[in-house]
């Protein structure tokens, strides 16, 4: 078990669609390890609320200004003398691999999900509340109960249509958690506010408290400032309540 528990709130409407793909691709590559109907399910699930997310956006061009942002910013790096260089150098070829295959005209992520005909009634059966049950759609359970090696096959070739955002995501998402050291802050009565410094900005603010911490932060964030309030909820059939005693944190007002 971890010694501390990490909460995040992104400050734009990109980190939180890259957040919540993130989200998405963790629970895939989770219920791929397992092998049962219920596993293979739970993986068909995902990967359509990945297409879903990424058809709602234009997210490749989305991911190509973050890196080229990112490539900007970590190659004006190089004039600093106590940067480690060949570490710098990986980060900015992975940054530049991902751009030229997302650039790529064949580049269509999502379109093996979107092309086959039997994931398509899966996914117009999910509009329907346990609409994917073996009566509603027997060709589905079929195919549920082939080899697994079968299955996995067919899964794979799924998440390699994807794979260059999945990629790309992680590696932003990596790179911004990362841009920061944190400060320890005191939460007075359980609340805090901090003004957001104007010439740096912020993308994303992480709070870590200690695993066994009877609280939990309710981030509220502007243009110019952001609020953080510290919450006990001592049974989940209860509202929760602000902390009435002052509280330490870590903070991380991440940008890069």
């Amino acid at each position: 078990m971890n010694s501390e528990i990490i909460y995040e709130q992104p400050l734009n409407e990109r980190i939180r669609t890259f957040l919540r793909l993130s989200h998405l691709f963790r629970l895939n590559e989770h219920f791929m390890s397992g092998h049962t109907e219920w596993d293979i399910r739970s993986v068909v699930d995902s990967l359509l609320d990945i297409n879903d997310l990424i058809g709602r956006t234009d997210i490749k061009n989305e991911i190509i200004k973050e890196l080229e942002r990112h490539s900007s910013t970590l190659n004006a790096l190089k004039k600093n003398p106590g940067v480690d260089r060949s570490r710098l150098d990986l980060i900015l070829g992975d940054i530049s691999e991902n751009i030229e295959e997302l650039r790529d005209q064949n580049c269509q992520p999502g379109l093996a999900l979107r092309q086959d005909e039997l994931i398509n009634s899966v996914k117009q059966r999910n509009a329907i509340l346990g609409g994917s049950c073996n009566f509603d759609i027997p060709a589905y359970h079929h195919w549920l109960n082939s080899p697994p090696e079968q299955l996995k096959t067919k899964l794979i070739v799924f998440q390699q249509d994807i794979r260059v955002i999945k990629r790309s995501i992680f590696l932003i998402i990596n790179l911004i958690r990362n841009s920061s050291n944190p400060t320890i802050e005191v939460a007075e009565k359980g609340f805090f506010q901090k003004s957001i410094e104007q010439n740096i900005g912020c993308q994303l603010i992480r709070i870590i408290l200690p695993h066994d911490s009877l609280y939990f932060p309710e981030i509220s964030a502007g243009k110019h400032r952001f609020t953080i309030r510290f919450m006990v909820q001592d049974e989940t059939a209860e509202r929760p309540v602000q902390a009435e005693s002052d509280l330490e944190f870590q903070l991380h007002c991440c940008i890069l």
